[in-house]
């Protein structure tokens, strides 16, 4: 029975305070050890590594070397309680109660701060890059102004702050599930600008350095968030559902350590090129950070597998509190560090070259060899947020499939090879050959789009993800979302009715080519990272939703007969041939100051690049196509086998008594003919 919250939380919390630490000492205690930890890790390594110490040229001041570091860090501090708390929240308790409550104004408070040190963040970091002379009169304004518009360091700490300020009201504002859903999703895109700041922007490496720093953000503030969460909310749960909450963060911490510390690997590789560069001061607190983030993940294992089992225990409950706080110690300590990294100078010979080749300018990369048969296996620029993607999709499919197996339960193994198998062809469409050539050749670009959004998505609708999910996970009974509740409930949501329907899919799939070719969004995917990475996801989506309304066994609103499938298979065949004849013919090149501004002196010309794209897009495209309509032709085959046998079934269970009916029918039909007749 549902309590109310004044009901629940005095009892909750005298229970809490039978069990070590007090709960509102624990309240107290963790983030304030959270932050001594981080700010001593912040000074002594800024100390170390000479990240603020004064330049010999153009030094901004003591404030602006120290005050920086110490924005930076509040900033991923309450990053980490407004994202992770808002993302545990949703995963781990019930809209409308108490707690869940507590964690909203917990994200509101977080995201007040990130506001304020991300506003603090842009001012002091226009002060260390342009020392300007500060006072009230205009020249100082006008530079501020300009500083904010039209510099990229500016743009993105504006961005942050105006998005921080919306999240403040918002989180303050909302209460229900499906708006804290999409609040969440804003809390962790309002993170991405960040990670396209710092040494990761500078890198020859710039992609690998800024996807690996955008991910490493995200994990450590879920991470991060989730902890401070489960220390918030203690005292209005009591213990059994406080056991829930800590098993169900432990899920998502796991997720979070293996995101963190797999983009940090990436990072470092990067960022120091070479194992003697360990031995320099950013080597040192590297492998402090490097250090903590271990310990915490063999904490978090150890005390994750022995005692949240046991949380209900008053012994295991006194130590497991205990060492939640030691948690926070030490991912302060990891904080800190992480925020000196980024002010204290890299290793020597960490920093590219001067940039001279128009390649390079236009990439940040050196102009490849032409490619040879061999690069078809050999050739790898790996993007890290697919691959992440890929294993994830990989690992949690099988885990499911297990799942089903240790019930008894039967998966057709078919599926899981084709799931696998499409994963597979996504990691290497991403990171392979088709990776390494897309910038420079418009015709790898184009390989890649087509088995992006017509072979990848065959595979994966195939794989039947959402109707394998419903059967592995498990159903939830005290009123929260899992992941079986969220994937459900984002499949039956308005907005998916509508991508599902028949002729808005097929629409987005043909419309998607036109309309990203022939405006500037194809320029904006090839000069911005992340606007490839938009391209990416969305032409697999387009793809994806397309196929599932076709072939899916997956539960969509609506699906059309068998007949009107092919009819509009036929059709979006027909306007994608034509949109690859339209690229065939054309006599301008697509975004010439790209393509034409290699100095490739290799291979074909760029319009005879471009033209063997739109071959490509013409005939190789067509080839899922083709195996598509040939798949409809099967199912619509067997569907009529099944009902031609459920109609057998049913006459011979009821001796055929439609059709003698129906005889009848026919026969009083005639006799009264045939008194008409005689008549």
């Amino acid at each position: 029975m549902t309590r109310t919250p004044t009901h629940r939380g005095a009892p909750a919390a005298r229970g809490a305070a039978e069990r070590g630490i007090p709960a509102t000492a624990l309240r107290i205690l963790g983030p304030a050890v959270l932050l001594a930890a981080a700010l001593v890790a912040l000074v002594v390594a800024l100390a170390y590594g000479g990240g603020a110490d004064p330049l010999t040229i153009g030094d901004p001041g003591p404030f602006a070397r120290w005050g920086l570091p110490i924005a930076k860090l509040m900033v991923n501090v309450s990053a980490a309680g407004m994202a992770g708390v808002l993302v545990t929240a949703l995963f781990a308790l019930k809209a409308g109660e108490r707690e869940f409550d507590i964690a909203l104004d917990t994200a509101s408070v977080s995201a007040a701060i990130f506001t304020i040190a991300s506003a603090m963040t842009g001012f002091l970091t226009f002060i260390d890059a342009f020392n300007p002379e500060i006072n009230a009169g205009p020249e100082f304004g006008s530079q501020l102004g300009r500083y904010l518009v039209d510099t990229e360091v500016g743009r993105t700490w504006l961005i942050t702050t105006v998005a921080g300020a919306g999240l403040t009201v918002l989180t303050f504002a909302v209460r229900s599930w499906t708006a804290t859903f999409f609040v969440a999703l804003l809390a962790l895109a309002s993170l991405v600008p960040m990670g396209t700041q710092g040494h990761s922007g500078d890198a020859a490496d710039h992609h690998i350095a800024m996807t690996a720093t955008i991910l490493h953000i995200i994990g450590a503030a879920v991470w991060l968030g989730g902890l401070l969460l489960l220390v918030v909310v203690r005292p209005a749960l009591k213990r059994g559902p406080l056991a829930d909450v800590v098993a169900r963060y432990s899920s998502i911490a796991i997720a979070a350590f293996v995101i963190v510390a797999g983009s940090g690997v990436i990072r470092a590789v990067v960022g120091l090129r070479s194992w003697d560069a360990l031995l320099s001061p950013y080597g040192a607190i590297l492998i402090a950070k490097v250090v903590a983030l271990v310990a915490l993940g063999i904490l978090g294992a150890w005390y994750r597998g022995r005692l949240i089992s046991r949380l209900r225990e008053d012994a295991a409950s006194r130590i497991f509190w205990i060492l939640i706080v030691g948690e926070l110690a030490i991912m302060g300590i990891a904080s800190g560090a992480a925020a000196a990294l980024a002010r204290t100078p890299p290793p020597p010979g960490a920093e590219p070259a001067f940039v001279q080749t128009p390649a390079e300018i236009l990439t940040y990369q050196p102009l490849p060899d032409e490619p040879t048969p061999i690069d078809w296996i050999i050739g790898w620029n790996i993007d890290w947020l697919w691959a992440f993607i890929s294993a994830f999709a990989v690992f949690f499919y099988l885990a499911g499939v297990w799942r089903l197996h240790r019930r008894g339960d039967a998966w057709p193994i078919y599926r899981t090879v084709l799931w696998v198998l499409g994963m597979a062809m996504l990691f290497w469409v991403t990171g392979g050959v088709v990776n390494v050539y897309q910038a420079y050749l418009f015709s790898f670009h184009m390989i890649g789009h087509m088995l992006l959004t017509m072979a990848i998505p065959v595979m994966l609708v195939a794989g039947a993800p959402v109707t394998l999910a419903a059967r592995a996970i498990r159903k939830r009974q005290d009123g929260t979302r899992g992941g079986r509740e969220w994937i459900l409930w984002a499949v039956h949501s308005p907005a998916m009715r509508v991508l599902t329907n028949p002729f808005v899919a097929a629409g987005l799939f043909v419309g998607s080519l036109w309309i990203f070719y022939y405006t500037d969004l194809f320029r904006w995917s090839l000069y911005d990272h992340l606007g490839h990475e938009w391209m990416t996801a969305h032409f697999l989506l387009t793809g994806y939703l397309f196929v599932l309304t076709l072939i899916g066994i997956d539960p969509v609103p609506y699906r059309l007969p068998y007949p009107g499938r092919l009819l509009l298979l036929i059709g979006v065949m027909a306007m994608h041939a034509f949109f690859g004849i339209a690229i065939m013919m054309q006599e301008g090149l697509m975004v010439a100051e790209w393509f034409g501004s290699m100095g490739r002196t290799w291979g074909a010309t760029p319009l005879e690049d471009q033209r063997a794209g739109g071959g490509i897009a013409w005939s190789i495209g067509e080839i899922p196509t083709l195996i598509l309509a040939i798949t409809v032709a099967i199912q619509w085959s067997r569907s009529d086998s099944r009902d031609q046998k459920r109609r057998d079934r049913h006459a011979d269970r009821t001796g055929d008594a439609e059709l003698e009916e129906y005889n009848a029918k026919l026969a009083a039909l005639a006799e009264k003919d045939a008194r008409a007749a005689r008549r």
